[in-house]
């Protein structure tokens, strides 16, 4: 039997809709969770909302551009008005924008599009939540960065920036809140199989493989899992810290 850690409790999935978000919101569920999964693909969150309705879960979607500051604030209002507490934020949100490009080939609107998704993004909804949660001097936000923020990965210089900056705000924010009962973390993984690796560059997936000492990559579920322990209640003396997901590339 599954152990009902999150029993009562409300958690937002952003980028819930496919890949890490969708293992981390399904798993989320099956522990007792009441979800909100919010994602822009908005067949993936119909799907999913399917999915976990048939397995008895309590589950809402929408179907939102987490860059769109007005539409996130409304959202988070409505869900705010509905279950009067969040308990949970977790931000799986990412592209990976131009993958094996140079610099010099990397255009700056691409540049300014990672970087809104990936950071400002994860600004506007960590803003936007932890009110709610100081109201109730309780809350867990995580957010998923990567491998690629700590040690940089050559021909991605968008994607590697904005996971570096996120980096940045998860340890800035936990010293931030470290005095109330909401705690601020990270999780950095490195190549993890899913969706969002569909369009890299096979030299660049090539590159990320070899770079991983166990030589294969992870997997959602193995996200998850340690995504799960770090929201719960059990992680109470750990923020602003980046947990490490990488095969043994990442060993400090």
């Amino acid at each position: 039997m599954t152990k009902l850690r999150f029993n009562n409790q409300v958690a937002l999935v952003f980028g819930g809709g496919r890949g890490i978000g969708k293992a981390i919101a399904t798993r989320l569920s099956k522990e007792g969770a009441k979800l909100i999964v919010i994602d822009i693909l908005k067949n993936e969150i119909q799907k999913l909302k399917k999915q976990i309705s048939e397995l008895g879960g309590e589950i809402e979607v929408f179907n939102i551009d987490i860059s769109d500051e007005n539409k996130v604030n409304e959202c988070i209002q409505l869900v705010f008005s509905k279950f009067k507490k969040i308990d949970i934020l977790i931000n799986t949100v990412g592209i990976v924008g131009p993958s094996n490009c140079p610099i010099e080939d990397y255009q700056l609107q691409d540049f300014i599009n990672v970087i809104n998704v990936n950071l400002v993004g994860a600004f506007i909804i960590s803003k936007a939540v932890i009110p709610i949660m100081r109201e109730k001097n309780y809350g867990r936000i995580l957010h998923i960065a990567s491998i690629a923020g700590k040690e940089g990965n050559p021909g991605m210089v968008g994607y590697s920036s904005s996971k570096a900056a996120l980096i940045g705000m998860v340890k800035g924010l936990g010293k931030e809140l470290a005095q109330t009962n909401i705690t601020v973390n990270g999780v950095a993984p490195g190549l993890i199989s899913s969706e969002m690796n569909s369009d890299t560059d096979p030299k660049m997936l090539e590159y990320m493989v070899n770079k991983i000492p166990m030589k294969r990559s992870g997997t959602v579920e193995e996200v998850a899992a340690l995504s799960l322990w770090i929201v719960s209640g059990e992680a109470s003396f750990n923020t602003g810290t980046i947990f490490d997901i990488s095969g043994g590339r990442a060993t400090y």
